[in-house]
């Protein structure tokens, strides 16, 4: 049997509320919607270009932890809750993914709070 590892952020609320920041089974890695949050200086930037960098360097660290990079990404998830912030994101979305370019979806919807303006959750698979 394939073993289940959990990653953790080290966020309160992951075992508050019962999730972790990624799972990884096998090669599999599912990485939770994942925010613009500065742990380091635990503060999130006001301007959604900043916050979606920030979000995948967030994701960059779950990854790493995993064995994996930003290039293993096989699907992704968008969240925005203001569709006039999507497009801003466009620019830092290719620096990260230009190589990988994953399956994508784009959805509109609240997010936990009013500061937070992206949101993304990723899948990827490790290369042998």
């Amino acid at each position: 049997m394939t073993e289940r590892r959990l990653i953790s952020s080290g966020s309160k609320f992951e075992e508050e509320i019962g999730y972790s920041r990624a799972v990884v089974v096998g090669d599999d890695i599912w990485v939770s919607g994942t925010t613009g949050y500065d742990y380091a200086t635990m503060t999130i930037a006001p301007d959604v270009a900043a916050q979606c960098d920030q979000t995948f360097r967030n994701i960059a660290a779950a990854l790493a932890q995993a064995d994996a990079t930003l290039d293993d990404v096989v699907r992704v998830t968008f969240i925005v809750p203001n569709r006039a912030d999507w497009e801003p994101c466009w620019p830092v979305v290719k620096k990260y993914f230009g190589k990988a370019r994953p399956a994508s979806t784009l959805i509109h919807a609240g997010l936990q709070t009013d500061a937070m303006k992206i949101e993304i959750e990723v899948t990827a698979r490790r290369r042998g």
